[in-house]
């Protein structure tokens, strides 16, 4: 029973890091990715949004699960398990889908990209989300800067690129052909490879954190039933 019970508590305190750690990478994903995943043509879940919700539920059940442990609350254990057992569903879930999201995201992102170009100066909340990404990947166009050549948006200037593609804006040439000061290379391979290895390492995260479920699933049910029944109140026959 002692070993048990240390071993849970120790468990459930692995299990409250890496809730925080979930948390922890939530906000990250939500402000590192936020702008990137906004330019996908592809409608998917909000990852962030998920991470942090899943990422709280977890801290809160860490504790739960120490406290049970603790107090031999058999009810509350049989509770944690349960939980934990939702946890491995839900994080097997969430990597394979993270993972498979990786196979689809050249096209969503080619997709939106391409869009956001050609709605480029009509639609704020777009035009803001790539003129981020062309500064934060020090890149220009879809393919290339002279994508803007054929844009509407570009049209209209007279054959020219946002300020977004300038790599300074002192001596920054943004009028096509003659442009010179600019990001030459498009956004879409390095968008594609940015998400991409982030997508797997969240993936990883989640499938590493379902497996780490069977150990305290497997500890709660034996302490669960292992607890002695004078501890919850039954009269034990004489």
């Amino acid at each position: 029973m002692t070993v048990l019970k240390l071993s849970l508590m120790a468990f459930s305190f692995v299990f409250w890091a890496a809730g925080l750690t979930m948390f922890i990478i939530g906000l990250w994903a939500k402000v590192s990715l936020g702008t990137y995943l906004a330019l996908s043509a592809n409608d998917y879940p909000s990852a962030p949004a998920i991470l942090l919700a899943t990422g709280t539920a977890v801290i809160i059940w860490g504790f739960l699960g120490c406290f049970g442990a603790a107090t031999e609350h058999r009810g509350l254990l049989r509770a944690y398990s349960t939980f934990l057992t939702a946890v491995l569903a839900a994080g097997l879930a969430a990597g394979l889908s993270a993972l498979l999201y990786r196979r689809n995201i050249a096209q969503g992102f080619h997709e939106g990209l391409r869009q956001a170009l050609l709605t480029y100066g009509e639609d704020e909340g777009m035009a803001d989300a790539l003129d981020a990404l062309q500064r934060a990947l020090n890149c220009c166009g879809v393919e290339s800067y002279r994508d803007w050549l054929t844009s509407p948006w570009g049209l209209e200037q007279n054959g020219s690129v946002p300020l977004s593609c300038c790599r300074i804006r002192r001596g920054c040439q943004h009028s096509l052909p003659k442009a010179h000061g600019l990001h030459h290379e498009g956004c879409f391979s390095k968008v594609s490879v940015f998400v991409s290895s982030n997508m797997y390492y969240i993936a990883t995260c989640a499938l590493g954190l379902a497996l780490l479920q069977l150990v305290g699933i497997v500890l709660s049910c034996l302490l669960a039933t292992r607890i002695p029944t004078h501890l919850l109140g039954i009269a034990t026959p004489r």
